[in-house]
Formats: C-alpha cells, structure tokens, sequence
C-alpha cells in the first residue's frame, strides 16, 4: 500500500498492513530534532500525510511580534514561541465591526499553495489547511470574554460576524477545490479540558451552520474532511457526524481514553492518540514505547486511527521520547 491508500483504508474503517502515522513539530524542537538526529532526519520518519496551509505567512514587525493577513499581532515573546497571544484586539465594538475590512483572498497565493501541494512526488495523503476556521478567527479579533459574552447579549452582531468569516474561507475553498489533493483540514479549537467553551447550544446556534457550509463544499468535490479541535467534544460528536465529518483531531487520551474511540468506529476516525500534554514530556522513553505500540495495536484490527502526537510536538518534550515514538512507527512497518 502506498502512504496515500494507507491514510484513505484507515479513514474508512479497514485493516492496513500497518497503522499510517504523522508526526509535526514546532520550530523550536525542530530544530534540536536536526541538530540531534540531522536535517534528514524528518524524510526518515515517513510522514504519511503532507498539509499544506492557505493562510499566508506572517511578517516579522520586531523581534517577537508578528502580523497576520488578517491585521492581528502576536506577541510570541513568552513561553509560547509557536503560536504567541495576540498583542491587542482590533473589534471592540459594533462600529469597530462595521469598520473592519477582512482582507481579501488571495487568489494568486492559494493557487500556488495547491499548485505546489499537487506537484509534490510523495504518494502522501493530501490536505490543505484552513486554520482558526470560524470561533478562533473570531476571537482573535475580539477576543475571547467578549467573543463569548457578545454570542449571548449580542446574537444578531455575532451571527453576522461568524457569516462574514464563514463566506471569505467559502471563497478560499471555491478555488482551492479546483485541485486535485484528498482533503480539507479545519483548526477551531472548542473543547476544554472537560466540556465545550461555549456550551452545545451556543456552538449548534453560530458554528454548526457555518461549519455545515464549509463540509458541504468540501464533500461535494468528493474530498474528505478533517477537523481539528483541542479538549473535550464529547458533546457535539453526534452533530459533527451529522454533518459527515471524516477525521477528528485532535484525539486527546487524557481526555477520551481509548475506549472512547469505540464510540466513533465506523462513524468518524481520529488523528492523535499520543499525549503531548501528560505522557511526551514526562515519560521515559521505555514507557513512551509501551504507550505507543498500545495505541497503534488498540486500532491494529479495525482502523480508523492516524497515530499522530496530539498537537505539534512542543519543545518541552525531551528528544529521546520523540524518538521512541517514532521508533515504535517505523518497527510497525515490519511487524
């Protein structure tokens, strides 16, 4: 099997010769990863999945601050290098709203994006990513209590706001579905560490529609979704399979334990399975090992798993249990 019809089996709920994997890295371990293991160390973990994004690049505007295409700076001076807090929100208001130009898309940069996803020679599951979907690019403008706070006193603001987002990234797909890769990965991260953000009602009443939008538009060029949400979505898993979600990640063991994937076999697969939030940083290499071949052989007979770090692999995970893990992949190969 190719990595490609590895990834599209274990999707759809069939045996593999082995289970497919995926590894990513923040920049920050990434580059001890090269320094420790050489700069071809990531062509030798056999990544089965390659992702390209549709957000452009940010620009540096001083040491630690970066701007995004949609106006927003992030302040990455902290312990967080990867992702940083935004420096301040630029809608307050409703004015502030009203005034506020999205940017528009760009045609051209998307088209390249594709082009050189599509051009790749790897037999890699394709995707292209379209991060802080709808909630976060929301609140990354106003920012999280007032996000939170205006869906309830101020529903019709919200209602028109989270449309106007849902339609700039309809516009992305309209020309991103013209190419010839296999699926669409959305970033909205609405769980906590045990329930929704903001309630099932509140996310059935904003995102659930714009979300049914975004999949239809997806499936109906024959492509799979993938949605990526971080903590605990126990609550809207009937509704994302619903709306014919394919691939869930992030799958958080902390959170679900593995059992919990029963739920979902047949129904939608997961990608994750490998704490980065309690056993990567923690553990020994020996009990990363154990963890792992743990996980992969939970799904060994029925798929449905993309074994995969629960997040990008942040810098405060020591380099011997990164390599465990990946050891513990690569040996499946041959087992």
């Amino acid at each position: 099997m190719t990595n490609r019809e590895r990834v599209i089996a274990s999707i759809n709920f069939k045996k593999t010769d082995y289970i497919p994997h995926n590894v990513d890295f923040t920049e920050q371990i990434y580059e001890k990863i090269t320094e420790e293991f050489g700069s071809d160390y990531l062509s030798r973990i056999d990544n089965h999945i390659t992702v390209t994004d549709l957000s452009k690049p940010q620009i540096k505007i001083k040491d630690g601050y970066f701007r995004d295409e949609f106006g927003v700076v992030w302040n990455k001076t902290g312990a967080d290098k990867d992702i940083g807090i935004p420096d301040k929100y630029l809608i307050k208001t409703e004015s502030d709203l009203d005034n506020y130009v999205f940017p528009p898309v760009d045609e051209k940069f998307i088209r390249s994006q594709c082009e050189k996803l599509t051009a790749s020679d790897d037999d890699n599951f394709r995707m292209v990513n379209i991060g802080f979907s709808l909630y976060e690019r929301v609140w990354t403008l106003m920012g999280i209590e007032d996000t939170l706070c205006n869906m309830l006193i101020e529903p019709e603001m919200m209602h028109g706001f989270f449309k106007r987002v849902c339609q700039r990234n309809l516009e992305i797909l309209d020309i991103a579905l013209e190419y010839d890769f296999d699926g669409v990965l959305f970033g909205d991260d609405w769980g906590q560490q045990k329930h929704l953000i903001m309630g099932r009602n509140t996310w059935c009443e904003f995102i659930k529609p714009n979300l049914k939008l975004m999949y239809e538009k997806v499936k109906s060029k024959n492509k799979y979704v993938a949605q990526h949400s971080c903590g605990d979505i126990r609550e809207i898993m009937d509704d994302l399979i619903e709306l014919g979600l394919n691939v869930y990640q992030t799958y958080q063991p902390e959170i679900y334990g593995l059992d919990y994937a029963k739920n979902l076999q047949g129904k939608i697969a997961i990608w994750g399975g490998i704490s980065t939030q309690h056993d990567l940083p923690y553990k020994t290499p020996g009990e990363i090992k154990e963890i792992t071949k743990n996980t992969i052989n939970h799904f060994k007979e029925t798929g449905g798993l993309i074994a995969s770090p629960t997040h990008s692999v942040p810098a405060d995970v020591p380099l011997e249990n990164i390599k465990a893990m990946i050891d513990v992949f690569l040996d499946s190969h041959n087992a």
